[in-house]
């Protein structure tokens, strides 16, 4: 090879090489004004919609002052407000913290007793779910210098996700304390949860990283515990994570507190510590929303055992504001029972008459989709209707929870309107259903059944109407008696005559017998109306009167002259 071809070559080489460094640098480049760009971006837009929330908050309050009956309701609104300008303000942090801009500005005062009264105002959100909480600060008291702002975050995050990865009736401690020079505050927030795996726990501070959340079956956005790192940092402190799968977790937060320890830039001389004012304020509304108010005291909700026209609902939800509300608007129509997640959903389901089931897909402990498959598997309850909610607006999501088998499907955020339009179309079809059966009879109802439900539908049927001709002149023939002749619980027995008939079981048993009256006036008119009464069960003719013409919207004694005219 000439020297002239061994310069082309390496002039070729380097340019290439030129052209690949050019390249990534440009494409770094591109993305970093990018992310720089969706900064901006996510700026703007958070302190759009800061100033909105601080209208309507303003304008609840005037609410609060010019119509004060609807307490409730505004403090569900300030709730949500205040969590909604939370969220904005986590991430105005971190897009500060991106861009290097966030600022410390500390303040003197009692450290100690700051902390301590901060994170008691999360014990709320440990009492909703049944954990043990205890805060311990040693010394009690103790002067010192902090941002207050940045650590009443740095608390409500290591709180919020210690309640996120801890079981219902676990425990998370606080402990608070100082090293031998008293420069320092040592925050120690420790729970028996779920645990973090060694491979997780090396991006456990990684922006937008969502860790273990699924699993736990809670909700994350990747960004507290960045941004608690970011800030624990800002502060000139440190942070530690020792964990232990399935035995729990502790984070463990040094922070100084000493003047000298911070730039004069850093430091606010005007401004002392309010331990008696917190940052964070959890309101625990679930006593204000549990208690009745004079209205609902007043009107007591209808049973199944008082009318025909009782449904009931279940309506699962892990958000207790949310499922509040939809058992307060829910209740004037229907009697509510209510769980916060699928294995209470599961007890309730089988201590209960349920009609229909209103489910949150995202739960803790177990979810709306394991809830409805697990009922839907159930040839006990395989045939209650599910209409889920949820967060997820991806067709697949809606795919997914159908194929389980939910009857409906609605997506957040909905109008309660909307909700109560889906359970009235599916309770109206049961009134459809239960009229036809009351109208038609015997016979034609097994026909009816026979071309419109699954065999198994039928032969309960059948088994059912076995049951009650057996037993038509046995007044004491109760409900009880029914369900376990027919080997069901009375609850299962309840929801399958309502699935296929539309009717309670006291609803079926009555029905069936005044078919019964119609079909023995039939066969013989001559007979009197007491004698048919007694024939099927029941002891007093006028009451047999009473139900003859509520079911067949005639007197019995006309119902027979017209047979005699014939």
């Amino acid at each position: 090879m000439n020297l002239t071809t061994l310069i082309i070559l390496i002039s070729i080489v380097l340019l290439v090489v030129f052209y690949l460094i050019g390249r990534t640098i440009y494409s770094r480049g591109m993305r970093f004004r990018n992310q720089v760009q969706m900064s901006y971006v996510f700026t703007n837009i958070t302190h759009e919609l800061l100033t909105p929330l601080t209208i309507v908050a303003a304008s609840v309050e005037r609410l609060r002052k010019t119509a004060p009956d609807n307490e409730r309701d505004y403090d569900l609104m300030e709730l949500n407000i205040a969590r909604v300008v939370r969220l904005l303000q986590q991430i105005l942090e971190t897009s500060k913290s991106q861009a290097g801009e966030l600022k410390l500005r500390v303040s003197h005062g009692d450290v100690m007793t700051y902390i301590r009264e901060t994170a008691l105002t999360i014990e709320p959100l440990m009492a909703k779910k049944g954990l043990e909480f205890s805060v311990s600060c040693k010394p009690e008291s103790m002067m010192g210098w902090i941002d207050t702002d940045k650590l009443d975050k740095i608390i409500f995050n290591l709180l919020s996700n210690a309640v996120k990865y801890t079981g219902t009736n676990g425990k998370v401690d606080v402990d608070v304390s100082t090293n031998t020079r008293y420069d320092k505050v040592i925050i120690r927030v420790s729970d028996n949860g779920i645990g973090i795996s060694p491979d997780k726990m090396k991006h456990l501070f990684t922006r937008f990283y969502d860790g273990e959340y699924r699993k736990a079956a809670t909700y994350g956005t990747g960004i507290g515990l960045a941004l608690t790192h970011d800030l624990v940092y800002l502060h000139r402190g440190t942070i530690q994570c020792q964990s232990e799968e399935g035995k729990g977790t502790t984070f463990i937060v040094e922070l100084p507190i000493k003047k000298n320890a911070f730039s004069s830039s850093q430091i606010d001389e005007s401004l002392q510590i309010n331990p008696e004012h917190p940052h964070s304020n959890i309101v625990d509304l679930a006593s204000i929303l549990n208690k009745p108010t004079e209205e609902e005291e007043s009107t007591p909700l209808p049973t199944i055992e008082d009318e025909d026209e009782a449904y009931t609902l279940l309506i699962v939800e892990d958000n207790i504001e949310l499922l509040m509300l939809m058992k307060q608007l829910l209740q004037q129509y229907y009697h509510v029972l209510t769980a916060s997640n699928g294995v209470e959903a599961l007890d309730v389901v089988k201590a209960h008459e349920i009609d229909l089931i209103v489910s949150d897909v995202m739960m803790p402990e177990m979810d709306g989709n394991e809830l409805t498959a697990l009922l839907k598997q159930d040839p006990d309850y395989s045939h209650l209707p599910i209409i889920l909610l949820t967060a997820k607006t991806q067709d697949e999501d809606r795919q997914e929870s159908l194929m389980i088998g939910a009857d409906d499907y609605i997506t957040k955020p909905f109008k309660l309107g909307e909700l109560q339009i889906r359970i009235n179309n599916i309770i109206e079809n049961r009134k459809r259903i239960r009229h036809i059966f009351q109208q038609q009879t015997t016979e034609e109802n097994l026909e009816l059944i026979k071309t419109t439900s699954p065999s198994a539908d039928n032969e309960f049927i059948e088994r059912a109407i076995r049951c009650l001709e057996e037993h038509l002149s046995d007044g004491d023939y109760d409900r009880e008696a029914f369900a376990r002749d027919m080997g069901a619980s009375a609850s299962t027995l309840y929801n399958k005559l309502r699935a296929v008939t539309g009717m309670n079981v006291s609803g079926f048993i009555r029905n069936y017998r005044i078919k019964a009256a119609c079909r023995l006036a039939q066969e013989n008119p001559e007979l009197r109306v007491s004698d048919i009464a007694y024939q099927v069960g029941f002891k007093d003719p006028k009451y047999f009167a009473t139900t003859f013409k509520k079911e067949m919207g005639i007197q019995p004694s006309e119902y027979f002259e017209q047979l005699r005219g014939q």
